[in-house]
């Protein structure tokens, strides 16, 4: 930029600004309210490591950590999500000790001994479970089923194969066909490798036909061969790592880490004795469904009322991610008043959950600083002056202020949920959202995600350290080929397809207008009524922090007796766990009377604590 060039654009803000005091008020102050009071407080990392996951009993998944610097804390955040009980441990002798072990990140005779490696092969001959992932070296070839390999940075897509058990409703669920990578930055791939001279079967294959995924039997085990690092592509995935996988951007079906996740469930189920992993969905229901809006235009509150209250006629409640806007900028005017307020409280009335959607609205929060705590209102003014430049503003600030402001103006509810404007979700975010007292965010869409399951945040969106918030990823909006409407038949075709996985569908509505998106919001909350829990991003996200704590282990007690051990530290109400094979409840600590029995599950009623279930095979 010239001189001039900077010296224009600095007179231009300037007569803006002049312009904005001549119309007006520039900023609204609420009489009598000043705060928060208290200095926020940044949360620093607990680095923990993989051996934080290291407890549980032989039934659940062993993960033999070869190298700690890997993507394991991603695979943990996977198996968590998926539901799959895991162990993760450095001991050799610990995890073979499980049913069935997966060694990550690589298999190569530099991580693991002679004797270590001498030991997993014996695991393997005598009736033992093995996924290896990227194996590179040991001398291990024959037991995976190939003879060599070749590594690649230039594979972009994956294909399940059909015909194993493994994969046999991957083509009604949609997992068949995978995107993995670019085609055109190949610099940008996670590497992967090709196993060659095959003895075993290919589960799945690469764009050339190479296999990717090899299952073979040795001695009376069972082993898999993965030639791509599930961590790693599960950190681009949750991390906002990914370079030209997503193949779209909203509204579109794209379970590319939910096929690798199901897969691993699948593998954990081929087993001879009980295993259990836990539903995704409350209540039984296969769907998890959340409506969701968008206030950030001087009209959205006072139009968010008839979308409020045609969701209470239907019996479910919606969340409202309000911006608390009570300064006059580029953006727009200020519309979060006194009037506003008023709104606010009606919708809380109305049952709505009242959640942030920042006080800017700023495209340009990407590069905003951190900010220091003290922020404070009304001293905190910050001031969007065009599309990529906002000053004043701090990300503690735009999630404490707003929160501040929105829990003072809500009876029923304290503010948990957050969303930011255009999605512009820096790094810094999860652990900036922990401190300021927020548990659950919806700042990013399901195909950006490439997932259509929630999923735990980590620090700094990085590798080693989780924050104690959730994302849950937005499935459908409203902006892209409007009128929403138009795209009603193929968002329900979209519902459909993932409740086949037991997924997440968030909709995300602007309440700018009360237009043809009611008539969507109304169409879409009949269709999906019959198969879906519906309700607050909030109440889901209790459920599923709840879940996400639950521990699950199984004794074999003889005579096709098992018996499932549960601990959850949170009441849960809604829980299923699903089983590998039909089992008959015969004892529990959980009246019986109160859990549902189906073929393959179980649906547990409100519980917390220690619980002990026996059942028959």
């Amino acid at each position: 930029m010239t001189l001039f060039s900077r010296f224009y654009s600095y007179i231009l803000i300037l007569v803006f600004g002049a312009f904005l005091q001549a119309c007006g008020q520039t900023v609204f102050v609420f009489d009598d309210l000043e705060g928060p009071q208290t200095q926020a407080v940044m949360m620093e990392p607990e680095d923990l490591g993989p051996r934080q996951f290291d407890d549980g009993q032989a039934s659940r998944l062993a993960v033999l950590i070869t190298e700690d610097d890997s993507h394991w804390l991603a695979l943990a955040t996977g198996l968590k999500t998926i539901g799959i009980p895991f162990r993760m441990t450095t001991d050799v002798r610990e995890a073979l000790a499980h049913d069935i072990v997966m060694i990550y990140p690589q298999v190569t005779g530099l991580n693991l001994s002679g004797g270590e490696l001498g030991e997993i092969r014996d695991y393997a001959k005598q009736g033992g479970t093995l996924i290896g992932t990227n194996i590179l070296g040991g001398g291990l070839a024959d037991m995976f089923g190939f003879q060599s390999i070749a590594e690649s940075k230039s594979r972009y897509y994956l294909s399940f194969w059909e015909g194993h058990v493994e994969t046999e409703e991957f083509s009604e669920k949609g997992l068949t066909d995978i995107k993995i990578g670019s085609a055109e930055q190949i610099d940008a791939n996670p590497g992967t490798n090709s196993y060659l001279g095959i003895s075993g079967e290919v589960l799945a294959a690469y764009e050339n036909g190479e296999a990717a995924i090899v299952k073979s039997q040795y001695g009376t085990g069972t082993t898999y061969a993965l030639g791509l690092d599930i961590g790693q592509l599960l950190s681009k995935g949750y991390n906002r790592r990914q370079v030209d996988i997503r193949q779209y951007y909203a509204n579109n079906y794209q379970p590319t880490l939910d096929a690798l996740l199901i897969l691993l469930e699948n593998i954990y189920k081929q087993q001879a004795s009980l295993k259990v992993t836990l539903g995704t969905v409350p209540d039984g229901k296969s769907l998890s469904f959340i409506m969701s809006h968008d206030i950030d235009f001087s009209r959205s509150l006072i139009n968010a009322i008839p979308y409020a209250k045609q969701q209470k006629e239907a019996g479910i409640s919606g969340t409202y991610f309000i911006q608390t806007k009570y300064v006059r900028d580029y953006n727009d005017e200020i519309f979060f008043s006194d009037e506003g307020a008023s709104l606010v409280r009606e919708l809380d009335a109305l049952g709505a959950e009242i959640a942030s959607h920042s006080v800017a609205h700023s495209n340009a929060m990407w590069d905003f600083e951190i900010g220091d705590g003290s922020e404070a209102y009304p001293e905190y003014r910050p001031f969007v002056r065009t599309k990529t430049r906002t000053t004043g503003a701090t990300l503690i600030g735009e999630t404490r202020i707003s929160k501040f402001l929105l829990d003072n103006f809500t009876r029923k509810q304290e503010v948990e949920s957050f969303r930011p404007g255009f999605l512009s979700n820096p790094s810094q975010m999860p652990q900036v959202l922990a401190s300021t007292g927020y548990k659950y965010s919806s700042s990013s869409t399901a195909n950006v995600s490439l997932t259509h399951l929630p999923f735990q945040l980590s620090y700094n969106r990085a590798f080693s350290a989780f924050t104690p918030v959730f994302e849950f990823p937005i499935t459908v909006e409203d902006e892209i080929e409007a009128p929403m409407i138009n795209r009603l038949d193929p968002a329900i075709k979209l519902a459909r397809q993932i409740a086949k996985i037991e997924g997440l569908y968030v909709v995300l509505i602007h309440t700018d207008a009360v237009d043809t998106r009611l008539d969507f919001q109304k169409a879409i909350i009949d269709e999906v009524r019959p198969y879906a829990w519906m309700g607050t991003l909030r109440e889901f996200g209790q459920w599923w922090t709840a879940r996400d704590d639950v521990s699950i282990d199984i004794k074999n007690m003889g005579s096709r007796l098992y018996q499932i051990s549960l601990n959850s530290e949170t009441s849960i109400k809604g829980l299923t766990l699903e089983l590998n094979g039909p089992a008959k409840l015969i004892e529990s600590s959980i009246p019986l009377e109160q859990i549902q029995v189906f073929e393959q599950g179980l649906l547990l009623p409100k519980f917390s604590g220690p619980q002990t279930l026996m059942v028959q095979r």
